[in-house]
């Protein structure tokens, strides 16, 4: 079953955050993470020969072979020429990607154009069927096989059908029940089932809980795992190093995504986002991908082509960082 090429997230684009919401939710975290947190100064983008500016040098460093980039990023570049946005990342230094859906082929036709280009896509993003219904989880799970993927993840939740956020602690324990069935055929088919966030889940639900409190108790640490999203970690008022340590061993992959000033997306390295210092714990966390992401990187005003530029931008400071 062929996926649209979508992440259904909002973007700041579609939500945009207050001056004031924004210094609200970094007082939050400036209070959890202190000198060394969020707010330790934006590191300008890193060149391929140096540590990024303003994050301190360790020996420690991201594994190169684990550098990802979640292809949503560049959607309508995929659109317009696909087998030359996927060259164009094998010559970048991309061995790994993750899908979010076909680009209008078949699962086999897309393996193939990967397989040209000389590159993986070890994960993608298809969203479980609501209600759910085993049938159309274990297609997608079968595409998932045919693509070549280790992990399959869904990528949204946390909206009513007004399009307000969720607040009703029932919705979140139906869905960890569900991600429980999904998490089990996707293990009896050879993938790893993970759950992506956006800020919602870090909403209150009534009751003083949030969503992803709820997601991390009820769903089973053998079926489900989590990946982070740094970005929009932060924007839910939150800091990935807490989440990882009440989380061990379950943050399996992140998606690096980098924050700016007014609380919009920017390229790695020119946001505010210390990356070096949640890194420090991915032994902790369990990660095994490190996923580039951005969501606007090629929408107007920039180019579609812009996007090719994130992904060269994201890649060298993922491997040039030391921490």
């Amino acid at each position: 079953m062929d996926q649209q090429l979508n992440e259904p997230g909002p973007t700041p684009a579609s939500e945009p955050i207050s001056r004031r919401g924004m210094l609200r939710a970094a007082t939050v975290s400036a209070a959890a993470v202190g000198a060394a947190g969020l707010l330790a100064g934006p590191a300008a983008a890193a060149p391929t020969t140096a540590a990024p500016a303003g994050q301190a040098q360790g020996r420690r460093r991201v594994p190169v072979d684990r550098i990802s980039i979640q292809l949503y990023t560049l959607r309508d570049q995929l659109a317009a020429d696909l087998p030359g946005t996927l060259d164009g990342l094998r010559r970048i230094g991309y061995r790994r990607v993750e899908h979010a859906g076909f680009v209008g082929r078949t699962a086999a036709q897309f393996r193939a154009a990967l397989d040209d280009a000389g590159l993986r896509s070890t994960s993608g993003h298809v969203g479980i069927p609501q209600p759910f219904d085993a049938a159309t989880w274990e297609q997608a799970l079968a595409d998932a096989n045919v693509v070549g993927c280790k992990k399959i993840v869904h990528p949204y939740f946390g909206r009513d059908a007004s399009g307000q956020p969720i607040r009703d602690p029932a919705v979140y324990r139906a869905l960890a029940r569900d991600l429980n069935r999904a998490g089990r055929l996707a293990e009896r088919a050879g993938l790893d089932f993970g759950y992506h966030n956006h800020q919602l889940e870090f909403v209150p639900l009534t009751g003083g809980s949030t969503g992803f409190d709820i997601l991390t108790a009820q769903t089973d640490p053998r079926l489900v795992h989590f990946e982070l999203d740094l970005y929009w970690t932060w924007r839910g008022a939150h800091d990935p190093v807490d989440v990882i340590r009440a989380n061990r061993g379950r943050i399996r992959q992140v998606h690096v995504k980098d924050l700016d000033v007014e609380g919009g997306f920017a390229d790695l390295g020119d946001g505010l986002i210390d990356f070096g210092r949640i890194f420090a714990h991915e032994r902790e966390a369990g990660i095994e991908e490190y996923i580039v992401e951005r969501d606007d990187a090629g929408t107007a005003p920039r180019s579609p082509a812009d996007a090719l530029d994130t992904a060269r931008v994201g890649f060298d400071y993922l491997a040039s960082l030391r921490y």
